[in-house]
């Protein structure tokens, strides 16, 4: 499976017009190669995969200048009108843990479902990852590994990061949709209460899952008449 996910992300970069032709055309039996399950290794092998980065990484070394390197890293083909964003900082990938800079590849995987089903264009989409560290160990000692080398940020410090995004985010793009993914029980429930009324944004993991379960779960009275 990793070795058809490699393919289809070079064909995206080489040829994305094929690439997107291809998984609208037949999305079902290509989305889980892209996303999931696929992408649960794909993150975990990340800076060793033979693929070139679709998004943008923003890390705590940003600190001060956010703005600068949001603008300076999106990619040249992006629209001015920018509809949403997927934004991770790879506490929680899927039920892997904390990968730290590969959860990456949960943010590239999970913008192509907006296009795909929702019919938003590519160059209207843009992948984050917020790289604060990680304190997966293993990454840490992995020579390949490409994020940044220190612990986790925690507290104020990592506030600070988040709130600098969001902020550069309303003044860059204040109509983009802010899609939290895969962000650790610790910070995801605080982060949307604090921006929820700040811009538009969602976490995908709490009000997602709620609305696909209440749908599930009115469909069913529905079905059976006790509605």
């Amino acid at each position: 499976a990793i070795d058809k996910y490699v393919f289809l992300r070079q064909l995206q970069h080489t040829d994305a017009a094929v690439f997107y032709r291809l998984l609208v055309n037949n999305a079902m039996e290509i989305m889980p190669y892209v996303y999931t399950p696929t992408v649960g290794e794909a993150c975990q092998t990340y800076h060793k995969l033979p693929i070139a980065q679709q998004g943008v990484y923003i890390t705590a070394e940003d600190k001060g200048r956010v703005g600068e390197a949001l603008r300076s890293r999106a990619p040249p083909s992006l629209a001015d009108d920018l509809k949403v964003a997927v934004v991770t900082d790879g506490e929680r990938i899927l039920g892997l843990g904390d990968l730290g800079a590969g959860g990456m590849g949960i943010a590239e995987g999970k913008i192509l479902l907006y296009s795909v089903c929702a019919g938003i264009r590519p160059n209207q989409c843009l992948p984050v990852c917020i790289d604060v560290g990680t304190d997966n160990k293993s990454l840490l000692e992995d020579p390949t590994y490409k994020g940044l080398r220190r612990e986790r940020l925690r507290g104020s410090e990592y506030d600070e990061v988040v709130e600098e995004f969001m902020a550069e985010m309303r003044s860059w793009q204040p109509r983009c949709l802010v899609q939290f993914e895969d962000f650790g029980n610790t910070n995801a429930f605080r982060i949307l209460e604090r921006y929820r009324r700040q811009q538009p944004c969602f976490n995908d993991d709490i009000q997602g899952t709620a609305c696909i379960a209440l749908a599930g779960v009115l469909s069913g009275l529905r079905a059976t008449g006790s509605a």
